[in-house]
């Protein structure tokens, strides 16, 4: 875990500050930590390359490289590792390209810190790191699958698994940018981890995104009312300051049509064998739009900033 990383973190049990654990003395271990999050007696020790607050709670960081601060269990629905595999097949044949030059041209040319939340496979966190030299990135997921692959997407991201509709586990106002692809929005949150002059950067699909998959494959459709509840949902944080739709067809195999399917939220609604029989319908290549909205957000001040609101609105 990078230091400049570590600096940014905070204890998801109590907010205070968290450091590096020290190594066991010839007293003894240190004790196990309190309130941490569940698992092994092992796993809730301050175990030497583990993290610690000043009250004692203590968290490892894992073999594979990422932290994690959740508390409690996971939510339903998180990424497996297969999701999370067709998306990082994807992003290496360059299929979501034109949507990772539209990311990292809209991020300021000068930023130290950029968060990710819903992170994924890291990749566009990643370009934008690599094309902002000297800054650093925090990838937060709450599925271990996705986290595993961020901790390794570059050499300045540092890999936390933790829920965006709990508190997240970052210091009051350490970001410069905020990244959201594709992920839920927690725009108090969002809010208080963004410096005052910072950016959120938002993605959602629009109504077209996937179209000609829909009917054949019997997927999840777009609410085409999708960017009025975004608005909806992030107005009484944020202002919107730039739009730019990215929209482009591909032309697929089945086994890369697939890949887009299994990578998203349409993979929970159906099996391999049903995907597979209607693919086999399909002629190749197959045909498909890629049509998604890039929104630049700036926080309000303060003290215009209206109470948060009573329901969670998802990706």
């Amino acid at each position: 875990m990078l230091d400049e990383v570590l600096a940014l973190l905070t204890c998801p049990v109590c907010g205070a500050g968290l450091e590096r654990a020290e190594p066991p003395t010839e007293a003894g271990p240190a004790p196990p930590a309190v309130g941490c999050p569940s698992g092994p007696p092992s796993s809730r020790a301050g175990s030497p390359g583990g993290l610690r607050c000043p009250n004692g709670h203590a968290f490892d960081v894992a073999r594979h490289g990422y932290v994690n601060l959740l508390v409690g269990r996971a939510p339903a629905g998180t990424d497996t590792p297969a999701m999370v595999a067709a998306r990082s097949e994807l992003h290496d044949a360059g299929h979501l390209a034109p949507l990772t030059a539209a990311i990292v041209a809209q991020v300021p040319p000068a930023v130290a810190t950029v968060v990710d939340v819903g992170a994924g496979t890291g990749h566009h966190l990643a370009a934008v790191l690599a094309a902002r030299p000297g800054s650093v990135g925090v990838a937060v997921d709450v599925s271990k699958a996705a986290a595993r692959r961020n901790a390794r997407a570059h050499p300045a991201i540092g890999s936390v698994v933790a829920d965006v509709w709990r508190r997240l586990p970052l210091a009051d106002a350490c970001a410069d940018v905020i990244l959201d692809i594709f992920a839920p929005r927690n725009g108090a949150e969002f809010h208080r981890v963004l410096r005052p002059d910072g950016t959120l950067l938002v993605v959602t699909p629009t109504h077209r995104h996937l179209t000609e998959l829909i009917a054949p494959l019997r997927l999840l459709s777009v609410d085409p009312d999708k960017r009025d509840r975004v608005q909806g949902s992030l107005g009484r944080w944020f202002a919107p300051v730039r739009h730019q739709e990215v929209s482009y067809t591909l032309q697929l195999t089945r086994p890369e049509v697939a890949r887009f399917v299994t990578m998203g939220p349409s993979a929970w609604h159906t099996t391999e064998a049903e995907l597979a029989d209607r693919l086999a319908a399909m002629a190749e290549p197959v045909t498909v739009t890629v049509s998604v909205n890039v929104t630049t957000w700036r926080p309000h001040p303060p003290t215009i900033v209206r109470p948060a609101p009573t329901s969670a609105d998802a990706s």
